[in-house]
């Protein structure tokens, strides 16, 4: 694998050791189970983590712990379950049943998919106040922006809502970083005590639902 054989090279760089990695594979010989262990192993999962934990601060300018959730360790189980993937308490939890139908390229779908619940460990979530789909398409546009976009995700413009979620919201926080360079870093930190939908005025002088209109006009042709 490629690509993470490159972070084996890039986390030597890294210093994250105040945060302890765990892997498991809960899946045990299960088509899923024995496609994780083939395919992509916990040495390299491990290795994901911890340069998903420095991209994720990159993205989000935490240069200095102060900036940062305190977080001491982050645990992934691949398992049976429905689903794809979630993150509860630090834990992520991938799904062996997804891998093992996955018929595209397991081991990127992988890579992107933990960098997604990765977010999740470290995002600030504005004291449970924040849109649920404001959280998640601020997971996805790091995926984005580190360039593990899958096939089915949705083009910039498309959506009904700017907080729908996801690869909706992940487009239209790109067009807002655009307007303003560093923004989802700065919204990320005004998350940190709170939420409201001023933040959007507070950085960019226009209402959320201004900023919409604006995006779907766009794209609009």
């Amino acid at each position: 694998m490629l690509f993470l054989a490159t972070l084996v090279v890039l986390s030597s760089s890294m210093q994250s050791r105040a945060v302890e990695y765990t892997v498991t594979n809960s899946a045990g010989n299960t088509t899923g189970g024995a496609r994780f262990s083939s395919e992509i192993g916990i040495p390299n999962s491990r290795i994901l983590l911890i340069v998903s934990t420095h991209i994720i601060w990159n993205v989000f300018q935490q240069n200095v712990p102060g900036d940062r959730k305190s977080v001491e360790k982050v645990s992934l189980f691949i398992e049976n379950m429905e689903g794809i993937a979630y993150e509860s308490n630090d834990e992520i939890h991938v799904s062996a049943t997804y891998l093992g139908g996955f018929s595209g390229n397991v081991k990127r779908e992988f890579v992107g998919v933990v960098l997604h619940e990765m977010v999740h460990v470290w995002r600030w979530n504005g004291d449970g106040q924040a849109p649920g789909g404001l959280i998640e398409g601020i997971a996805d546009f790091v995926r984005l922006r580190s360039r593990f976009v899958p096939d089915h995700w949705v083009g910039p413009g498309q959506g009904d809502r700017w907080d729908q979620g996801y690869d909706i919201t992940a487009r239209f926080l790109d067009y807002c970083d655009g307007l303003r360079n560093g923004f989802v870093a700065e919204l990320n930190k005004k998350m940190r005590t709170g939420y409201s939908d001023n933040y959007f005025v507070d950085l960019l002088d226009k209402s959320v639902d201004q900023l919409w209109m604006d995006y779907k006009a766009k794209y609009a042709t």
